[in-house]
């Protein structure tokens, strides 16, 4: 991938008004860029937070007002042009030029890809045409679903992830009946541990969720348009009056792809989020950059804003690099769930137990220290995190002696 550059105030086009998107273009600000600088985004909405959609906006404990980074007013104060309700149709990379759907273009000398990810979706044949089918990834999703949650009433929960349980975890809160189905062997199979996963099965379990794992869903049957019944490969049926799908996500490539940039598990980038077009950058769930040796894709807050950061650097030509430092967190009921690191290729795990709801699990491939999942305990996230990023790994037996303290474990 080529290090050809421009004026580090050459004009910026953002596509994708997520995390990701917002970041870049208020980096660029704080880092001196003092050229034009446009966001665009296909929703009508300014830039808005992610997470609660399926936690406390559901819940309707959040207003729109306070789901938004910034309210309208910043964009004018950093001079961030914002085009809402606008999709990106076509990148001329030779004209360096952006044609938009309403058929204007904008010239750029840099062009910022953060076009996130979408939902995966049901198709026709089974029954994902129907009414009463709902994904949570945007705002006019979840406020599209929001009459549905009436006490009493039963949803089906389609897919064991962080979405999926979020989701499952709000329903009960309000009342109404909720059964879940994952048609792996286990909840979390591709994001978290068993450990963690036992956790989060009793859990909800605990709190009258129907959640049944190994069962493969079929098709969804339906009455006057609108979704009835639920059909599982085993045969069983579900009367349900609604279904939220959580089952996983595709990174939006499309644009990408149809400009000629290499694709490899989302859009391609070098550890200075640039794609294989020196002018062109990209960040966020769309993008896959080099990590410890592999190639990976990291669908978090945390990474979009970490990477959002890295491709402004690169623009205003003061990159160090992006070293990916993955976290995550998940709320259900009155659990937060805080990861740092990634467990995969663990080959032991220690728990270290304060209480039934307060724990943490430490991941170990051989005596490397890979990752911590904290169940209710900030504190032992807080020293995770910055054990990990230093590179250090304390023994397992002193992770799990309660009279060690752990921050010692930081001088060690």
């Amino acid at each position: 991938m080529s290090s050809e550059t421009l004026d580090r105030n050459a004009p910026v086009i953002v596509v994708g008004a997520g995390q990701a998107g917002f970041t870049v273009c208020s980096k660029l600000r704080d880092l001196g860029h003092s050229g034009p600088i446009s966001l665009i985004g296909d929703e009508e909405q300014p830039p808005y937070q992610r997470p609660p959609l399926s936690k406390g906006y559901l819940l309707g404990e959040m207003t729109q007002e306070r789901m938004l980074f910034r309210p309208l007013a910043f964009y004018d104060q950093k001079e961030i042009q914002l085009k809402l309700g606008t999709r990106v149709e076509h990148i001329d990379r030779n004209r360096r030029e952006v044609r938009l759907g309403d058929g204007s273009v904008l010239p750029y000398g840099y062009l910022v890809l953060a076009t996130g990810s979408r939902p995966r979706v049901l198709n026709k044949d089974q029954g994902g045409a129907l009414d009463g089918i709902y994904y949570v990834r945007s705002m006019a999703d979840t406020n599209k679903m929001a009459p549905e949650f009436k006490p009493g009433r039963h949803v089906l929960v389609i897919g064991g992830g962080y979405i999926g349980l979020e989701a499952a975890a709000v329903s009960a809160k309000l009342g109404l009946r909720v059964t879940l189905i994952e048609s792996a062997p286990r909840i979390l199979q591709r994001v978290a541990s068993t450990e963690t996963a036992c956790f989060f099965r009793d859990l909800h379990r605990n709190h009258a969720v129907d959640i049944r794992e190994g069962v493969e869903f079929a098709t969804l049957t339906g009455q006057d348009g609108r979704v009835t019944h639920a059909h599982m490969k085993d045969g069983s049926v579900l009367a349900v009056d609604f279904v939220i799908v959580g089952i996983g996500i595709h990174p939006n490539t499309e644009l990408a792809q149809e400009a000629g940039l290499e694709i490899e598990n989302g859009i391609k980038v070098d550890a200075n989020c640039r794609t294989s077009d020196p002018f062109i950058l990209a960040a966020g769930d769309c993008a896959s950059f080099p990590w410890k040796g592999n190639r990976i894709r990291l669908e978090s807050v945390g990474n979009a804003i970490d990477q959002g950061e890295a491709a402004a650097r690169t623009i205003v030509q003061a990159s160090d690099g992006y070293k990916a430092k993955p976290w995550f967190w998940s709320d259900q009921f009155d659990i937060k769930l805080q990861i740092v690191g990634l467990a995969g290729g663990h080959d032991s795990a220690v728990t270290r137990r304060l209480s039934q709801n307060a724990l943490s699990i430490w991941y170990y491939r051989g005596e490397e220290l890979l990752a911590v999942d904290a169940i209710n305990q900030p504190a032992a996230y807080m020293v995770a995190k910055r054990l990990i990023e230093a590179g250090k790994s304390p023994e397992p037996k002193a992770v799990a002696d309660l009279d060690v303290d752990l921050k010692s474990l930081l001088h060690s």
